[in-house]
């Protein structure tokens, strides 16, 4: 809706000129190119407008949408691009189809040729995102997405939690996803021409001293806020995964209320939120790799008996990773690595 939008653009680029570091503003869903070509050119020449000039803006789609049109349209407005493929056909179409019935694959690998076939592809296109199926084989799945002929794709573990554990997932301490990133990382460290995957490259970072860039590693510190279609200001929209309504501030706050995004991440509501992102849970604490596995994501710390004083339920997988980068890293550099 207009009125949304209009807040929206007012809002956020105050929000951008408040703050120190640089905003960065994702446009996701659902599907964010639904809105339309003529309402996204309003929403971005509004923001473009509105926001700082180190300010960033991209969108994450599921790339079924994406014409020559839209691709022009965020040239114009060096909007960032990046789609969302799980791999070769018969591993995307397990779980993305359309309300018919059918996959997407060939649908979203046409648009992923025709963004890197654009003149302004190679400055948009910020890469694949993938979701891991622990089924699959990490190297078929590493060797069709760099086929596509991109710069750099990542990776996110399936949803879940203590009570509702991640599809392919057998048991708290099984590591099935942990096996599958192994197997990712060898294919990965012998390609003499990789593409860059930030799972595996912050890990990296993070072990030889650097900080890391993605959310759910290390100890980086994210103030995250969602706005719906609606104009509802919302906490991390991951967290649904925890509990019904585990995304919503009790304060019901909304763009086109009296309370504007600053005054909402300016109150007490959102400090007990951002905090959810420190992880409490003795184990976690006292765990010599906490400096790179950051406690994983709030939403996988998530049971009913201790809310998010957990480790994240992918706690072993992430040891495994972690300690199998570290003995890689060391190999190559011939020093043991240090272990905070």
């Amino acid at each position: 809706p207009a009125d949304v939008r209009s807040a929206v653009v007012d809002q956020v680029g105050k929000l951008s000129h408040a703050q120190i570091r640089p905003l960065s503003l994702v446009l996701h869903g659902g599907e964010p190119l639904l809105l339309g070509l003529k309402d996204m050119e309003r929403l971005v020449d509004g923001l473009k407008g509105s926001l700082r000039a180190d300010a960033g803006v991209h969108v994450q789609t599921n790339g079924v949408l994406l014409t020559d049109e839209f691709i022009d349209l965020f040239a114009r407005y060096d909007v960032g691009i990046s789609i969302s493929l799980d791999g070769p056909v018969e591993i995307h179409d397990k779980n993305r189809v359309d309300h018919h019935g059918r996959g997407s694959h060939a649908r979203v690998t046409a648009a992923v040729a025709r963004l890197i076939a654009h003149p302004a592809g190679t400055r948009l296109f910020g890469g694949l995102l993938a979701v891991v199926d622990p089924s699959s084989d990490p190297a078929v799945v590493y060797d069709a997405l760099k086929a596509t002929g991109v710069p750099s794709f990542d990776f996110l573990y399936r949803d879940g939690n203590y009570e509702a554990l991640p599809q392919g997932k057998s048991g708290i301490d099984s590591t099935e996803f942990g096996q599958w990133m192994i197997g990712l990382l060898i294919h990965y460290l012998a390609d003499p021409s990789p593409p860059r995957i930030r799972f595996i490259d912050d890990i990296m970072r993070l072990l030889l001293g650097a900080g890391g860039q993605k959310e759910g590693v290390g100890l980086n510190e994210f103030g995250i806020i969602v706005i719906d279609t609606d104009g509802a200001i919302t906490r991390n929209d991951t967290l649904k995964v925890a509990y019904s309504g585990a995304d919503r501030f009790v304060s019901a706050p909304s763009v086109l209320s009296n309370r504007t995004i600053m005054e909402q991440i300016e109150g007490g509501e959102f400090a007990e939120y951002f905090e959810l992102q420190i992880p409490t849970s003795p184990i976690c604490q006292a765990c010599s790799e906490l400096h790179v596995c950051g406690g994983g994501m709030p939403a996988h710390r998530w049971s009913e008996d201790r809310g998010y004083v957990n480790p994240t339920v992918f706690c072993a997988d992430q040891k495994l990773v972690i300690s199998t980068v570290r003995s890689r890293l060391e190999r190559s550099t011939a020093l043991p690595l240090p272990v905070s």
